[in-house]
């Protein structure tokens, strides 16, 4: 299934995306929470529309895979649209198509996601096809053959698109023998042997019933939310098979020169990075807004592309995971222009590490990076697929005002430490891609 546009940096392909992820806070002023007794939580936020957004996220991704298993997890994304017990392929894509509702799904390191959107009266219908195809798939060998062959030609397409192929490589260099840096998609190799008993021993150790969140934001009664939940839910068998996600090693800064038949230089220059609950997230989610964020006024923005004129694209994002994180700067230009535009982002990464923000300079970042979350609130499917992971993650959704008082809270001394800290040289990772000569 192709994936959701998420205030993202897409990747090109079904299941495959990354945040932007200054915006992944979750920014919910309310919301209500009940759990089923086999562990399913329900998350609900009230909206006075005529649409209604919903979507469950299960605490698995690629990084759960054992080690033969690499793409497994979209694999089964793919699969979960095809036959259920009772409904056919046909049947599961027109069962929610006919009303004029969209329904679509995707798989990052972390998390597979099914979403919705559709009118308030389908509600049960939705929930009612969520729950057959989340738990009643049955995964026949013709159809894992159809999408074996679907998924073999989206890793084909990526690998043409080398803006997006990068950024994959430059994980895979970060976590170097760490599932964190398989491709999501697999290999070829990988892909080719997936087969039923490897769906349902993922399925058996990672879809553990108290990591799965359904979340509705639309405009009902949480009691009737929580009836048709416990309905059609309820009945699931609870799994609390814990899983064991190991932490990545640390690595020592590298560089790599790929050579590619493309016309243009692409570079990621990026390290390890904070996780999730570190206490200095929003401190780099702050400085990589400031840095490469969203909008024409970032500093690498104002630097190369304004200043110089020497990349169209130039762009810092910041991804937390549950233990670890990425930071990464991207850009793509002509061969010839590539040293410099590399030494004007090693130039901006040195003043940060360097001078401490003025007072007038962190207010107006602060400032800046405010409006662009409360700006993102209007998007209502970021916003509840956010508060949905921000439960699994935390148990725990942050208000608005929380997260605005989190951001202001950060100092120019903080900042800087944090500086210090990811932009070190020490740390780096360097990737190129390069025409052939």
């Amino acid at each position: 299934m192709n994936n959701f546009l998420f205030f993202v940096r897409i990747f090109g392909l079904s299941g495959l995306f990354r945040l932007k992820t200054y915006l992944y806070a979750s920014i919910m002023t309310d919301y209500q929470v009940h759990t089923l007794p086999n562990g399913i939580r329900i998350l609900f936020k009230h909206a006075a529309s005529t649409i209604t957004h919903c979507c469950f996220v299960v605490n698995a991704g690629s990084r759960d895979e054992l080690e033969h298993q690499t793409g497994l997890a979209h694999f089964i994304e793919h699969l979960l649209f095809k036959e259920t017990e009772r409904r056919s392929t046909n049947q599961i894509l027109n069962r929610l198509e006919l009303v004029g509702a969209d329904l679509n799904a995707y798989t990052t390191k972390e998390y597979t996601c099914i979403h919705a959107s559709l009118l308030n009266q389908h509600l049960e219908r939705t929930i009612d096809l969520f729950e057959d195809i989340l738990f009643h798939s049955t995964f026949p060998e013709d159809e894992q053959e159809k999408e074996r062959g679907v998924i073999l030609d989206e890793i084909s397409s990526y690998l043409d698109q080398p803006e997006e192929a990068i950024q994959d490589d430059f994980e895979e260099l970060l976590f170097k023998g760490h599932p964190i840096g398989n491709n999501i998609l697999g290999t070829p190799e990988t892909v080719a042997k997936l087969n039923t008993a490897d769906i349902n021993q993922f399925i058996g150790a990672n879809y553990n019933t108290s990591e799965m969140v359904f979340a509705v934001f639309g405009d009902y009664a949480f009691k009737k939310v929580i009836k048709l939940a416990e309905k059609y839910f309820g009945p699931i068998l609870a799994n609390h098979t814990k899983k064991h996600r190991i932490t990545p090693a640390e690595i020592f800064s590298t560089k790599s020169v790929v050579a590619k038949p493309i016309s243009q230089t692409h570079c990621i220059i990026g390290s390890r990075a904070y996780s999730s609950s570190h206490q200095h997230k929003n401190g780099l989610l702050l400085l990589n807004n400031l840095l490469g964020g969203m909008g024409m006024s970032s500093r690498l923005n104002l630097e190369i592309r304004e200043k110089y004129g020497i990349a169209y694209t130039v762009e810092s994002n910041y991804t937390p995971l549950t233990d670890t994180g990425i930071f990464s700067i991207y850009f793509g230009t002509d061969s010839e222009k590539a040293e410099k535009a590399t030494k004007l982002v090693h130039k901006e990464l040195k003043k940060l590490r360097d001078n401490k923000l003025g007072t007038l300079q962190l207010h107006q970042a602060k400032e800046k990076f405010i409006g662009q979350i409360a700006l993102a609130e209007e998007n209502r499917m970021s916003l509840i697929i956010s508060m949905a992971k921000s439960l699994l993650d935390f148990n725990y959704v942050d208000t608005l005002q929380e997260v605005f008082d989190k951001i202001n809270a950060v100092t120019a001394v903080q900042l800087l430490e944090i500086s210090n800290e990811i932009f070190d040289n020490d740390r780096m990772i360097t990737l190129l891609f390069e025409p052939k000569q």
